[in-house]
Formats: structure tokens, sequence, C-alpha cells
């Protein structure tokens, strides 16, 4: 799943993926570089981020979604908003990523029941303003499997269909590099809720703080591409069903390699 932008303040291309031509040929270029579906948004989640008002969100989003989906790329959005996931299916859109899981819009669920595609259930405990402050847990694995349960459960009560979810564990939403380490290295836990599992890692906090070692400021974002690639590898080993990143061809390449590895065992 290759990620398209379509913000100024997203925390590692914010602004790059802005125009709308820009973005469409930013997504066809992920395709030629081994993106199986790109995922379109208007919204940044980065910590602390302020929200986008709809109306801004929708110009944002719908015209690359449509620009896209007339090229014959298998086009999701990356929103939270029930009207944005509307008027994007309408556009061409087949999956609605929601990291909110249904969550912060109560017509979320209903619309994407209607609309019978592919729903993204995330693990969520609040919006960015606040979702650090929300980073706090006794067993991060076993709460997160069991909130995602608690999600799906709901999703499904309201009306979509449960062979139509995937679940993402939410990295570095409401978590710290602790916790979203240990999620990668038990992402088995989450084979347990009988979902395709989507794993979100590209150029997050945590890996720059790996990458940083002890008491060393984080590289930028956009140096933290091969250290995605890594936990692309790591995830596809763990049976995920896809990986959500920003830089494709290196991730592509290291899949490739992972199944290989598989094959010859």
């Amino acid at each position: 799943m290759g990620v398209v932008n379509v913000t100024p303040d997203s925390f590692s291309d914010g602004g790059r993926w802005f125009d709308t031509t820009a973005a469409v040929k930013h997504g066809l270029d992920l395709v030629g570089e081994g993106a199986d579906l790109v995922d379109v948004g208007g919204e940044s989640t980065r910590p602390g981020a302020s929200r986008v008002d709809e109306s801004e969100e929708l110009r944002r989003v719908v015209p690359v979604v449509r620009g896209l989906a007339s090229e014959g790329v298998t086009v999701s959005v990356d929103t939270m908003r029930a009207r944005v996931a509307e008027q994007a299916v309408a556009a061409g859109a087949v999956l609605v990523n929601d990291v909110s899981g249904g969550l912060a819009d109560p017509d979320m669920v209903p619309v994407v029941a209607a609309a019978a595609v592919p729903f993204v259930v995330m693990h969520w405990r609040g919006f960015s303003e606040s979702m650090n402050s929300r980073a706090v847990y006794g067993d991060v694995v076993a709460e997160v499997v069991e909130e995602l349960r608690v999600r799906m459960d709901a999703v499904v009560a309201g009306g979509v269909a449960p062979e139509r979810i995937v679940i993402d564990p939410g990295l570095g939403f409401a978590k710290d590099a602790a916790h979203d380490l240990s999620l990668i290295a038990r992402l088995d836990s989450l084979h347990g809720l009988g979902r395709p599992l989507l794993v979100a890692a590209s150029r997050k906090r945590f890996l720059g703080h790996v990458l940083a070692g002890e008491g060393a400021a984080p590289p930028p974002a956009r140096e933290r591409d091969a250290a995605t690639a890594a936990v692309s590898a790591l995830s596809a080993r763990a049976g995920a069903w896809a990986v959500r990143v920003h830089e494709v061809r290196a991730t592509a390449d290291a899949v490739r390699v992972a199944r290989a590895v598989e094959g010859a065992a």
C-alpha cells in the first residue's frame, strides 16, 4: 500500500503532493515501483496535528482518488469522515482506511456497510492532539488485541460484513517506541482476530528512535526508509496482508526476499 498524502503538514512529506496533478503522478509512480494499491489521505494524523475541516479534506482527496482510479489504480481512502469516505468511494476508491476504526464519525460504519467495501479498523484511543497522553498499557499486545476485538464486534454489529474487515495495530497512535516494537515482535498475536493484518510503520517515530540510539537525535523521517523496509520484511514473514509505506521500491524488494526465504524453507 503506497501512501499519497495530499496535505501541507504530514510528518514525512507534507506539501510535496499537495497539488492534485502532482499527487496523481506520485500515485502512478508508486504503482510503477510495485504498489498494489494507493492510499490517498487529506488529513495529517501525526501526533499533535489539528483537524482539517471537512470541505477542505474533500477538496484535497476526491479529485486525486478520481484521477488515480481513472488510470486503473486500485485506490483506498485514508479518512475518519463518513462523507469523505462516501464521496471517495463514488469517485473510485475500493477500500476505506479509517485510523479511528469508525469511532471518530458515527456515520462511518453505516456508510461503509452501505458501500460494501473493505474497511480497515485500526487500534485508536483518540485524536492526534491528545493521543500521546493515552499511551498507557499494562500489556500492550493483549490490550491492543482486546480493544480491536471489541471494535470489530461493534463494526460488525453496525452492518459491515466480517469478511470485509482488515485490522491494523495502530503503530505510533497512542503508543511509544517500546509499545510499537512489542507489537511488531508479536504480530502473530493479532492473527487470533481472524482478519487480514495491515502494518503501517513507515517512517514513524519509533524507527527514528531505533536508528538514533541512546541519547542521539532521530534522523529525519525521509531517512527511515531502509528501516521501514526491514519492518516490511518482518511483517511479511509474520503473515501480514499488506504494509503501508511512503517509499515503495525498497519495501517491495524486502517483501520479495522474505517470500523467497519462505519458499526455500
